[in-house]
């Protein structure tokens, strides 16, 4: 099976969406080799006085922020959604259907340092943030209207974030986003199929004994390239244990996460040694009321890098017309980062 899965053509499934995945890796044979140039830019300062996120900094509302010390988190001054009871349907004829939505935006500052991302902070840093996704989901999970509680985090300017200074966002929403009714529907339609069996813990001990797309690991969490990646040098991060959302952790998983997440960063930065841009995000079980005991909380990373700091990966063409398409093996691109070290490079 692996050296048809090296050669030939073929479709992956994404068990968690029900979507497959196009893999060709008779087109690159050896995918790192050609250009690697290295992120050539001047370092940021500690503190930007022009920054609206650094601490003491008048925001572009008008707000001050504090002169905070560590985590700051404060309602977006420009949410998606905002906090209203207004509940209104509209349907015409099946083909112009609209509802209305709310729900909470908030940003996380992760540090009051221009200059620091996760994979320079130390562990008691990265641990505040951990904390502070924590703190927020206990918050949030508990308000009216609110079943779904996106934690998420764009790095970099190609990624879409608009201002460099560390930080990340959570939405909270109404309604369930598209992602994760896919995934709630393939969760739970394998635990009736297997009589309670959890699709990401036994998807776990499937890599565990496989060994060859771990990328990281701790005594509480496993980082792998999973089998149906789409992007180039994606990344899956689970907890070993069975858990539904951030309402379940405990310090020594909070500490755990901390750990794994610095691990991750320092890696991807480490594989082109430049500041590697990502869009990571946390997917937990829904907040509505209902066990959903067979959602198993975990993050994805979709970094768009592909040869080097400057070639990157973009969906296009037939993948944005057919179906998704990688070059790079899950297997290769595992090794690549399983093989980098955990202290930064650059």
């Amino acid at each position: 099976m692996s050296s048809f899965l090296e050669e030939k053509s073929h479709l992956r499934k994404n068990i968690l969406t029900d979507e497959w995945v196009l893999v060709s890796p008779h087109r690159a044979k050896r995918p790192w080799l050609g250009a690697e140039e290295s992120e050539n830019k001047d370092d940021k300062p500690k503190y930007d006085s022009s920054c609206y996120l650094c601490p003491g900094n008048k925001r572009a509302e008008g707000a001050i922020n504090p002169n905070y010390s560590g985590v700051y988190t404060f309602e977006n001054d420009f949410p998606a959604l905002l906090s209203d009871d207004i509940h209104k349907e509209i349907n015409e004829d099946d083909l112009l259907i609209v509802k209305s939505e709310s729900g909470v935006c908030r940003v996380i500052c992760f540090s009051p340092r221009h200059d620091l991302t996760i994979s320079m902070m130390k562990m008691d840093n990265v641990l505040e943030v951990v904390n502070a996704w924590i703190h927020e989901t206990k918050s949030l999970s508990v308000q009216d209207d609110i079943t779904c509680i996106q934690i998420f985090e764009n790095k970099g300017e190609v990624m879409g974030c608009s201002n460099p200074h560390p930080h990340g966002q959570i939405w909270a929403t109404r309604s369930l986003t598209n992602e994760i009714i896919k995934e709630l529907r393939a969760q739970k339609r394998y635990s009736e199929e297997k009589k309670r069996s959890c699709l990401l813990c036994d998807y776990l001990s499937l890599e565990k004994e496989k060994d060859d797309r771990i990328v990281a690991e701790n005594d509480n969490f496993i980082v792998v390239v999973p089998f149906w990646a789409c992007w180039p040098f994606e990344l899956l991060l689970m907890p070993k244990e069975h858990l539904g959302s951030f309402l379940d952790f405990t310090p020594e998983l909070s500490l755990g996460l901390a750990d794994i997440f610095h691990q991750v960063t320092v890696k991807y930065d480490n594989l082109f040694k430049c500041n590697f841009p990502y869009s990571m995000g946390f997917h937990q079980r829904p907040f509505d009321g209902e066990n959903h005991d067979e959602f198993h909380l975990h993050a994805h990373f979709y970094p768009p890098l592909l040869r080097s700091s400057t070639v990157k990966k973009f969906m296009v063409g037939f993948e944005m017309l057919g179906t998704p398409q990688r070059d790079i093996t899950p297997e290769n691109a595992a090794e690549r980062l399983r093989d980098l070290p955990t202290t930064l490079l650059r």
